[in-house]
């Protein structure tokens, strides 16, 4: 007599149930402080995290190791020192950006730029000074002229090489 086998009493259609993980993505999502239309601030602002402006600012904005973007109805009166700024509305004040400055066609900035890096889309108006740098360069390294030696003196190495043909 034949005996039925192990596998005979399991059906062979049996969906086995699986598990569903949602997929993450790779890095948190960048929050954003924004400042509304209705907002108006009059002060010093200052942090680290991207900041979005689309209300009115006036005083100093020192963000330097963020982004700031000032958007199409933002109008800022302010010092502005930021690692990145995004300029679509309108700002009246010096800009030091140790990044770079991007200039969309809507904005308007009125004042002196010093920056690593520059954008300016056809459209956008500037009013003031430009100067770019490089990442090393500030203000404060500027090369100095130097006090040349005295004609009378010989430079020590050259006289060193001097005495050791002999």
């Amino acid at each position: 007599m034949l005996q039925p086998t192990q596998n005979s009493l399991t059906p062979r259609n049996l969906i086995t149930p699986t598990t569903y993980t949602p997929m993450t993505t790779a890095s948190t999502p960048v929050e954003q402080t924004t400042i509304g239309r209705s907002l108006i601030i009059k002060g010093e602002i200052s942090g680290s995290e991207p900041l979005y402006i689309d209300g009115q600012v006036e005083g100093t904005i020192h963000f330097t190791e963020g982004r700031i973007t000032i958007g199409r109805n933002g109008h800022v009166a302010a010092k502005i020192v930021a690692k990145e700024l995004v300029i679509m509305g309108t700002v009246k004040g010096n800009v030091e950006c140790s990044e770079r400055l991007d200039m969309r066609g809507e904005g308007s900035l009125t004042g002196d730029v010093v920056t690593k890096r520059i954008s300016v889309e056809n459209g956008a108006v500037m009013n003031g000074s430009v100067e770019v740098r490089t990442g090393a360069q500030k203000k404060e390294d500027r090369p100095q002229p130097q006090a040349k030696p005295a004609a009378s003196e010989p430079p020590k190495a050259a006289a060193a090489a001097a005495g050791a043909g002999t």
